[in-house]
């Protein structure tokens, strides 16, 4: 794991040269991505930088990486799984190798296939080639999206790229940092942004499964090279070999989760994991205890609150399978002081409040192993979340209470609903279902599961955050990706790529950002693409079973495997008691963050609403989301707008003069 930067002028830019000290500002910046080791390549008009994490062939393994002939030159941020399989085929092609980094491998499989290079990585992947024969630079980053890229186009053609934003700003890959007003509903709604489109202007994200090919003339091409396909048999699949029992596709989904599992144990650093005591870490835990030979060291938080604290869930699991295990308890005062620093981290306001305790289990782990495994993944690609089977039971429940009530009747049900208590639970989940809402995937499901609805936004944001934003369109993209293949994907499915296009993206970013905020890499088994591509395939039943059991087939796979008590136990997310925080001792984070005169002098947000929305809160009505999200992105406009993020780094005495080619 690594962090990677760099810049290309074209013909029509102004400056002409690379200037070292602004790669080392852009790199250093991202001292956490890679405190083991540091590189800068200027060739002219295009510069390359690289942090590194050693975890494979630590003593080797300098980036930027050159080609025997030092035509190319890599920078590149990830691990490839695949890499030492490959190599006898390359040195019998003529390549020598020099060390043995998985990133050699990428530059001899790019001499030999050029951007096809990408079909034949197996891993998590950011990199940059700069071909100086050609002039071109060739970016690629991984078909999930789990390392990320970000990058700056100018309008004279020049480009900026690196892991994080923070680096594009140190660079001042645009004038100065500005609110993207257009992507704005979206992040209200869902999150994050969900395309390609960041919430500062003018920087974008290189989408997963793409490449981007710049050259000197300023040019860029853009090309998706992979996809994943949620379609099977029983809804449209291609597949004309007769049906398998559900014993066979166990056992193969066994047998290539436990693969990918193995293949992410490579690493010349101690490894471990996050364990959640979830049934996706126990599943990790239980696979990964069977390979190594010393216990598997596992890391665990949760916060002192009751309804806070699972703990006896991981215990039991790391009990079962005798593993060095390790806890942390994260205090309000330490979770509030963390925030901004983490917000910095992020680049983004933090859509989760369990971010935070994912960088307290980071440092955690940070002291005893440089690798970390995770369960990120599995919810999307098996139907985990219960959104999933509460949105397909409201669309097939809507049309028959239409059918048979009257309007008034529904009127009234639906007013008596709203009357309860504020603090009701009845009131919270009968409001979000038939019965209160309009019978359209529009309502019962964007609306529905959203942070802030059409709605909501339409109250909220002022007139001119409106017009700046263009209208409040939140869910164009999430809708564009739910609408692919139409009739060919069912209702499940539709919703599983959809959120493998969007929400999983966000996800994977805060895996990244802050398990690199402690220094650590993070690595996902569940989202091995060989893995990926076979689970989307799935006949529905195999992932949601008789309408409510959820990733049936990792259940039946750690079937007697698991402790029963982890089998059955119901999806609870990472409990954060910020809600309960929010109307107490932590009242000022609202005040100062959502209430103050300063976030009302922005002129983004209807003070009459935001103040209603935190009585309502006060009062007992759960807003803990939405005021998450407002105080988040007050933090984030202080930090990057405002200027009060301490972005400067510490140069590397001596090394910009040595760093021309």
């Amino acid at each position: 794991m690594c962090g990677i930067n760099g810049i290309a002028y074209s013909g029509r830019a102004r400056e002409g040269r690379v200037e070292a000290a602004d790669l080392v500002r852009m790199r250093d910046v991202m001292t956490h991505r890679g405190p083991d080791d540091s590189g800068l390549l200027v060739d002219g008009a295009v510069g390359l930088g690289h942090r590194r994490l050693s975890i494979v062939d630590v003593s080797a393994g300098h980036q930027p990486m050159t080609n025997e002939d030092d035509s190319l030159h890599i920078v590149f941020n990830g691990e490839i799984y695949n890499h030492a399989g490959h190599r006898p085929a390359l040195e019998a092609c003529g390549h020598r190798y020099r060390t043995h980094c998985d990133t050699e491998t990428i530059l001899h499989l790019y001499e030999e296939h050029g951007a096809r290079c990408v079909e034949h990585l197996r891993g998590m992947f950011a990199f940059a080639i700069w071909d100086q024969r050609r002039r071109e630079l060739f970016i690629a980053r991984d078909r999930l999206g789990v390392k990320p890229l970000y990058y700056v186009h100018r309008a004279d053609g020049s480009l900026f790229f690196a892991s994080e934003i923070k680096s594009l700003l140190a660079a001042r890959g645009v004038p100065r940092p500005e609110i993207n007003y257009a992507a704005l509903p979206d992040y209200l709604a869902n999150h994050g942004t969900s395309a390609e489109e960041t919430l500062f202007a003018g920087v974008k994200r290189l989408l997963p499964g793409h490449t981007l090919l710049w050259r000197a003339n300023g040019e860029i091409k853009i090309e998706k090279y992979w996809d994943i396909n949620f379609a099977d048999d029983e809804d449209g699949g291609e597949s004309s070999s007769p049906r398998r029992s559900d014993a066979d596709y166990i056992a193969e989904w066994s047998e290539l989760f436990r693969k990918s599992v193995e293949l992410r144990l490579m690493a010349d650093v101690p490894l471990g994991m996050f364990l959640s005591g979830g049934i996706d870490s126990s599943a990790i835990a239980a696979v990964m205890s069977g390979m190594v030979s010393a216990p598997v060291k596992t890391f665990s938080v949760a916060f002192a609150e009751r309804e806070a604290n699972e703990l006896h869930y991981a215990r039991l699991v790391a009990e079962q399978f005798k593993t060095d295990h390790h806890e942390t308890i994260v205090s309000p005062e330490d979770f509030f002081a963390a925030l901004p620093r983490l917000v910095w981290h992020e680049d983004e306001p933090l859509a989760h409040p369990s971010s935070v305790a994912l960088y307290f289990v980071s440092r955690l782990a940070a002291r005893h192993v440089k690798v970390v495994l995770t369960g990120e993944g599995s919810d999307e690609m098996l139907g985990g979340y219960e959104r999933y089977y509460k949105t397909i039971y409201n669309l097939a429940l809507a049309p028959a209470y239409q059918k048979l009530t009257t309007a008034s009747v529904r009127g009234a049900l639906a007013r008596r609903i709203e009357s309860l208590p504020l603090d009701s639970k009845v009131r919270h989940k009968l409001r979000r279902t038939f019965l209160c809402l309009p019978p359209d995937i529009e309502s019962l499901y964007f609306d529905n599961f959203a942070v802030f609805t059409r709605t909501m936004q339409g109250e909220m944001l002022t007139p001119e955050a409106r017009e700046r934003a263009g209208g409040v369109e939140p869910y164009r993209d999430m809708r564009r990706y739910f609408e692919a293949g139409g009739a060919r994907r069912s209702l499940l499915n539709r919703m599983l790529y959809a959120d493998t296009k969007t929400y999983l993206h966000e996800l994977l970013m805060k895996q990244d950002q802050m398990s690199m905020a402690a220094s650590i890499e993070s690595r996902v088994p569940f989202l091995d693409h060989r893995l990926v591509e076979f689970t989307a395939r799935l006949p529905q039943h195999l992932k949601l079973r008789r309408g409510w059991t959820t990733k049936y087939i990792l259940r039946e796979s750690m079937k007697n495997v698991l402790p029963a008590p982890i089998l059955s136990r119901k999806k609870m997310g990472f409990p954060v008691p910020v809600g309960a925080w929010f109307r107490g001792a932590y009242r000022g984070i609202v005040e100062e963050y959502v209430l103050s005169e300063r976030a009302a002098a922005r002129g983004l947000f209807d003070q009459t609403y935001v103040r209603e929305l935190a009585a309502r809160h006060q009062a007992g009505e759960n807003h803990t989301e939405r005021l998450w999200s407002l105080v988040n992105v007050e933090i984030w406009l202080r930090q990057f707008m405002d200027g009060e993020a301490a972005i400067a780094p510490e140069e590397t005495k001596g090394e910009i003069a040595s760093a021309v080619a």
